[in-house]
């Protein structure tokens, strides 16, 4: 009897295998999660640098964000889409 509450313990108790596997997969998976979020913080120190720091950085962003252009060019925009035309309900057949 002591055998099978001793192994039911080491099982299914509250620090048993079952709950050390759970927290392990959720530990890995937290893991995971931390090194991509880092690497995506290293992306961006590394254009927050460039931007601080090179001049060829910044014309871009000053180009495409806000659209600036240097003396003689010609910046040819496109119209924006045609909306969408609205989809006909029942309500309005009748």
């Amino acid at each position: 009897m002591l055998t099978i509450w001793l192994f039911l313990h080491v099982m299914f108790g509250a620090n048993g295998t079952v709950v050390y596997r759970q927290k392990r997969a959720e530990y890995q998976s937290l893991r995971h999660e931390i090194d991509e979020l880092q690497k995506e913080n290293d992306q961006f120190t590394g254009h927050i640098k460039a931007l601080q720091t090179d001049p060829k950085t910044i014309e871009k962003e000053a180009r495409e964000q806000l659209h600036y252009t240097r003396p003689g060019e010609v910046v040819y925009v496109a119209p924006p889409p045609p909306p969408a035309p609205m989809p006909a309900t029942n309500a309005a057949q009748k």
